[in-house]
């Protein structure tokens, strides 16, 4: 089955970046939408991003519009979640997610419609 590994996470001050990498392993990932997914001590789990499988089409939740950037390479099988301008409310553990979908998507969609998902990695964004 599909297997997604995240790497990129760590210690970061404010205002700083961060790159986030979630490499698939399986299949070919052309076929599937991504979505970036966090969740912070005490809140729900939230949608980040999401980009469609030829990444023809990217969402952004209002938090991180203008700061975040999805990208992927399809060739690499792999996506990339670009964090810029990181305020502390960013610090969470972030999850890549996969949805076999071919095609642009309008929304991300909820966590419950990815059917794979990552182990997670820590950003912690402090000074």
């Amino acid at each position: 089955q599909l297997q997604l590994v995240e790497s990129g996470g760590g210690l970061v001050q404010p205002g700083g970046s961060l790159r986030l990498s979630c490499v698939a392993s399986g299949v070919t990932l052309i076929l599937y939408a991504i979505g970036w997914f966090r969740q912070a001590p005490g809140k729900e789990r939230e949608g980040v991003s999401c980009i469609s499988s030829g990444g023809s089409s990217t969402n952004y939740a209002d938090s991180v519009k203008g700061r975040f950037t999805i990208s992927r390479d399809n060739t690499k099988n792999t996506v990339y979640l670009q964090m810029n301008s990181l305020k502390p409310e960013d610090t969470a553990i972030y999850y890549c997610a996969a949805r076999r979908r071919i095609g642009r998507i309008r929304t991300c969609g909820s966590s419950e419609e990815y059917d794979y998902w990552g182990q997670g990695t820590q950003v912690t964004v402090s000074s």
